[in-house]
């Protein structure tokens, strides 16, 4: 990436970690683009030049959880069979080692919440996870040594994906003493992937 385009991607993740704070703190009524560019110290000019709406301004942190998943999958050794790569990826990409994860995690969970009462951050979600499962389709089919197309690489992105995206949702609407949100995605992914070979 160009100077240019990290410094791009570094002002749209400090937006989108500013209007994840404020989702989480406040539920979508209680955001807005005015508080999301105040938060961020950006202009409201800034901010439309890079989002559509308070919702889509989110979507940067949720992609980047997204390929924190990805870069440890395709770290996993091949010789590691595909359904404990896959279970070891998401249970390392969701265990929290330092505050700023802990703090990631926390505005996750308030932006699931409040986008039970908002159509608009349920899109941006259910795109981020569509995202991820096509991303997700050439790294498995190198793993399995397949076409993305074949529909086992297909089958297993989705599966993969909705693993992940359950886990996160149900541990998003329990209560904080609920069990880790790394336990529950090793144990969502390990029940969806048991029949691969």
């Amino acid at each position: 990436m160009s100077l240019t385009e990290r410094r791009k991607a570094a002002t749209q993740l400090e937006i989108a970690r500013a209007a994840a704070a404020l989702f989480a703190e406040h539920g979508s009524d209680g955001t807005t683009a005015e508080s999301i560019a105040e938060r961020a110290g950006v202009s409201l000019r800034t901010f439309y030049r890079y989002f559509r709406t308070k919702q889509d301004a989110v979507a940067p942190l949720l992609n980047f959880g997204a390929r924190r998943w990805q870069d440890l999958l395709a770290e996993t050794p091949d010789d590691v069979p595909l359904p404990e790569a896959l279970e070891r990826a998401a249970q390392r990409a969701m265990t929290v080692r330092e505050a700023d994860e802990a703090g990631s995690l926390e505005w996750t969970r308030g932006l699931l919440r409040a986008a039970v009462d908002d159509p608009a951050l349920r899109t941006v979600w259910a795109t981020v996870n569509q995202d991820s499962e096509q991303q997700l389709l050439p790294l498995l089919a190198r793993r399995i040594g397949a076409e993305p197309t074949d529909l086992r690489v297909r089958l297993t992105a989705a599966a993969a994906t909705t693993a992940i995206r359950v886990a996160v949702e149900t541990w998003a609407a329990a209560e904080a003493e609920s069990p880790p949100v790394a336990d529950l995605a090793a144990h969502c992914m390990r029940n969806l992937t048991a029949g691969l070979t």
